[in-house]
């Protein structure tokens, strides 16, 4: 694997030991990942947080956008993950009250997958 980002480590070392993460290279970026669940993705040093239904009106409030791809094809493809608000980059507080927002969706979306495919064990 190559170098690792300065901007992963820089996310990683704000959120510190209160928001345990992992960081995987994946397709020219990064996936971030709790429990095993993938609730971010850092594409050209910008971070984007998982989405859906029960959260996306909290990201458009904030000006947010979603992470948008260019296939081989040259069809674009809007993801499930919307970029994190600007401020939450230099506010401890606010990048893991979003980050938690992101780590919800994820959950949400590994309930909803059949009982064999979760990767997410609640307890109890």
């Amino acid at each position: 694997m190559g170098k690792r980002s300065e901007f992963v480590a820089y996310i990683q070392e704000m959120l510190g030991l209160d928001w345990p993460s992992t960081a995987r290279a994946m397709f020219g970026g990064y996936g971030l990942y709790r429990e095993g669940l993938m609730c971010g993705l850092v594409a050209d040093d910008t971070l984007y947080l998982k989405t859906d239904d029960a959260n996306r009106a909290e990201f458009e409030a904030a000006g947010s956008e979603p992470f948008v791809f260019t296939a081989k094809d040259g069809k674009q493809t809007a993801m499930s993950y919307w970029l994190l608000p600007e401020s939450a980059l230099e506010d401890r507080d606010e990048l893991i009250q979003w980050m938690d927002i992101g780590f919800a969706a994820a959950l949400r979306a590994d309930a909803a997958k059949p009982p064999a495919k979760r990767k997410h064990r609640p307890l109890g």
